[in-house]
């Protein structure tokens, strides 16, 4: 059977994608041109909101497990302790933000959490395939595959590129990919062990003259390596004899032996943005539409966001409401070229070796993205996240908003008894009443008020919630 999607490139957004699209029991298949699955930490921050999208695809708990929270960094000047610091601070989760803190996992781990998560719906990665070449029309997508088998031509309706940075999908467009790219900066990124340092914490290495220019090291979860990060200079060779002997002029008389390089990348500056995220059935997510610097951590994070709100506007269309397709990329790019500022923004901190250049806050966890218009001064309006918060039903049992979301529809919020209608295709419904109200037997409590405040909810307030979990417009009553 034909795919309905094809989607070229098997990292992190491309398989969030395919999820999404199994889930709603779309026929999709997914291929990517490797021969084998890609290994190294590579973006090991989760982002708050990545683990809500997680916790709706299925996923979070496996992230939980294999993963660890942000660690305390130790820093050393001149091979001398000097404090202990942390890039974010620890913040208490509350009714509406149950994960407000960030996830520390390798990519390669996460990477097999989503391919397995995937397989139980039915579809697997084809590796060593490649998409050599497509057409496309108002009626569908033609590709052609390179396999070990030979040619295969591919008859879809929508081809989604999510193939990274190089993007053949982008190139055969011809769409622009407006940026930088700054040859004169290097920094040398990895896997590798330094058995002498606790791998409870991270580390910093840098000289009292110049605090900022040093070498970081951060523990992955899982097993006895660190991620580091080190400036490459000069006409360097990235190995592990040349990384060795710059912590060495670091640490003085703090012999710290690095061991076991299991992965390395050269690293510049590439900041680039797409100028168009579709063009008629073909679409582009992840890094295929926007290159980031790893500062912030928004990359990996941002190429999952691009994913989950394209998901359910493929399967919709698919259903015959096309003009969904129409939001995705005046949603996501605006979106792209805000959080492209951000990173850009601490890179320079970077390297202008500013005080608070490893601080990070609320602008990076991605929480407050939103889709609303600029112009609508409500508090919560059309576009925002939709918030947590906790219910039980007429038993007693606890029940939270993100359990009722979860899944691949569409919610209806009806605050107050009032006899509400059904829901529309692809919606659930759901009422919800004020503490000390009885619950019906359809109904859901809402525990110390925390639902009707965090939307704003009076009694016949009605809330729909898209199905990636931000608020669409409500049906009028």
């Amino acid at each position: 059977m034909s795919p309905s999607v094809l989607i070229a490139g098997a990292g992190p957004a491309g398989l969030t994608l395919a999820i999404d699209l199994a889930r709603r029991n779309v026929p999709v298949r997914i291929v990517d041109l490797a021969a084998e699955f890609p290994v190294g930490s590579r973006g090991d921050g989760i982002q708050p909101r990545t683990l809500e999208v997680f916790d709706d695809l299925g996923v979070l708990d496996a992230v939980h497990s294999a993963g660890a929270p942000p660690p305390a960094f130790r820093a050393y000047l001149d091979g001398r302790p000097a404090g202990e610091h942390r890039m974010s601070e620890i913040v208490e989760p509350s009714p509406a933000t149950p994960y407000p803190n960030g996830w520390f996992l390798g990519q390669a781990q996460t990477e097999a959490i989503l391919r397995e998560r995937l397989a139980g719906l039915g579809v697997r990665v084809e590796l060593g395939t490649a998409l050599e070449s497509f057409d496309h029309d108002s009626s569908g997508v033609t590709a052609r595959l390179s396999t070990a088998h030979g040619t295969e031509i591919v008859e879809t309706s929508y081809l989604v590129g999510a193939d990274g940075g190089s993007s053949t999908v982008r190139r055969s467009l011809g769409i622009a990919f407006t940026g930088t790219t700054d040859e004169s900066i290097r920094m040398l990124l990895g896997d590798i062990r330094a058995d002498a340092l606790d791998h409870d914490f991270g580390h910093w290495f840098a000289t009292a003259d110049s605090p900022m220019d040093g070498i970081g090291l951060s523990p992955l979860p899982g097993g006895a390596h660190f991620q580091f990060a080190a400036p490459l200079p000069g006409d360097t060779e990235p190995t592990l004899e040349s990384l060795q002997r710059r912590l060495d002029r670091l640490t003085g008389e703090q012999r710290i032996t690095l061991t076991d390089l299991t992965w390395a990348t050269v690293w510049r500056p590439n900041i680039r943005l797409a100028e168009r995220f579709r063009v008629g059935r073909v679409f582009l997510i992840g890094d295929a539409a926007q290159v980031h610097p790893p500062t912030g951590g928004q990359g990996m994070n941002t190429g999952i966001q691009d994913a989950y709100n394209l998901g359910w506007k493929l399967g919709a269309a698919l259903d015959g409401e096309e003009t969904l397709l129409d939001t995705y990329e005046p949603e996501r790019r605006a979106v792209a070229a805000r959080v492209l500022g951000i990173s850009t923004e601490l890179l320079g901190k970077l390297i202008d070796g500013a005080e608070d250049a490893m601080k990070r806050g609320a602008d990076t966890d991605q929480l407050g993205i939103t889709y609303r218009d600029p112009a609508d001064p409500r508090r919560i309006a059309p576009g925002d996240r939709a918030p947590d918060a906790p219910l039980k039903n007429a038993a007693g049992q606890a029940v939270r908003l993100f359990d009722l979301f979860r899944g691949p529809h569409a919610t209806l919020l009806c605050f107050g008894s009032a006899g509400y209608p059904p829901a529309g295709p692809g919606t659930r419904r759901y009422t919800v009443v004020r503490p000390g109200v009885p619950a019906g037997a359809d109904e859901l409590i809402d525990v110390d008020g925390h639902a009707y405040a965090a939307y704003d909810a009076v009694d016949g307030t009605r809330i729909l919630v898209r199905p990636d979990g931000y608020l669409g417009t409500a049906p009028a009553p």
